[in-house]
């Protein structure tokens, strides 16, 4: 089934003309895993899969997809969010299939959510298959509607209009259960762009069922999830990764990661975030600065795989070139080499596959 092409190559590989560097041994621990990676870098618009090709090389795919943001992956379903659409890509091989003899998933965009420029950041699919989103702009928690660009489902009590202000940079959602559980914000303010005044210490975990604090005292958190019956998140104006007592609020710090964290997945007891670097070559105002310093590491771009247990990086992939900002990155277990279909691509012409007889 020949579908579209793929990168595939060792350390060292050059995709559209950007370097990345691997960590030795990752295709092997992929394979062992029997995992493979979904990441995206907003700032390039890109959407790349990495899975171990038939010859045990790292393979890349990549497609393009305007401000490419939140990534949820769910038995062959793919959510990316984008500048003002929400797509939905569908694994269309059957098992046993193999696209261009290499390839054991093809997700091609099926979906295309138009919901207008609303700052969507993390997605998710709810338990009846339901689309939920976070909408920043609008500061709450949103679902698709067919007639109009969404429609609110949660909004923190504090926010008193839903206006394209950005007032508290909503941006993080824990889901628990298939439900809505915990969101982060930057700050606890009712003003357009009111957040910004206290990077440093203004950000919060909210609990969506009683709007109660479970956490304060935050620099920019990012990326709750709900993991081994814990709450986890990103400080990313510190650089940790974070654990949170779900019942006494107590949290521990976990590890240290050189570059701004957005984007958290779990695998067992290895975390994977992406990182990402510095806009204006220095994190300003942000204790990550003075961490990066005290550890004498520069800010990376790319994906570190932290072993929770140690706060070890065991793994990486750190993109150079064009790239210096990522968003967001899923797990796709079982899934060895996937590729996609890019919207705006010749290959999506001829990507017809047939579904079963009525």
């Amino acid at each position: 089934m020949a579908l579209a092409t793929a990168i595939s190559d060792p350390a060292g590989h050059d995709p559209g003309d950007a370097p990345i560097s691997i960590s030795a041994g990752l295709a092997d621990w992929m394979l062992a895993q029997q995992i493979s990676l979904a990441f995206t870098s907003y700032q390039t618009g890109q959407l790349i899969v990495a899975g171990v090709g038939p010859d045990m090389r790292l393979s890349f795919n990549q497609q393009q997809y305007a401000r490419a943001t939140g990534l949820c992956y769910d038995q062959g379903r793919l959510l990316v969010g984008s500048m003002f659409q929400i797509w939905r890509l569908e694994n269309t091989l059957r098992p046993g299939q193999y696209a261009n003899n290499a390839f054991d998933m093809a997700l091609v965009p099926r979906t295309a959510h138009t919901v207008g420029y609303v700052d969507t950041h993390e997605l998710s699919f709810a338990a009846d298959g339901q689309i939920i989103f976070v909408n920043s702009r609008y500061s709450c928690l949103a679902t698709i509607d067919a007639v109009h660009s969404f429609r609110p489902v949660w909004r923190p009590r504090f926010i008193s209009a839903l206006v394209p202000e950005d007032r508290c940079h909503l941006n993080g959602l824990a889901m628990d259960g298939g439900m809505p559980r915990f969101v982060t914000v930057a700050g606890m303010t009712d003003e357009k762009d009111g957040w910004r005044a206290d990077r440093q210490g203004g950000g919060l975990v909210i609990d969506i069922a009683s709007d109660a604090v479970v956490a304060d005292g935050l620099s920019m958190p990012h990326s709750p999830r709900v993991h081994g019956g814990a709450l986890w998140l990103l400080d990313s104006g510190r650089g940790q990764i974070v654990r949170v007592d779900i019942a006494s609020g107590q949290r521990e710090d976990i590890a240290f990661c050189p570059g701004f964290l957005r984007g958290l997945a779990f695998h067992d007891h290895f975390a994977i975030v992406t990182v990402s670097m510095a806009r204006e070559g220095k994190f300003k105002d942000l204790a990550i600065q003075a961490g990066l310093e005290e550890r004498q590491l520069d800010a990376k771009c790319g994906i570190l795989i932290v072993d929770t247990r140690t706060g070890r990086t065991v793994h990486s992939i750190l993109l150079g070139g064009k790239f210096t900002e990522m968003f967001d990155v899923a797990v796709m277990p079982g899934v060895r080499n996937p590729m996609t279909i890019g919207p705006a691509t010749v290959e999506m012409i001829g990507a017809v596959t047939v579904g079963d007889e009525i």
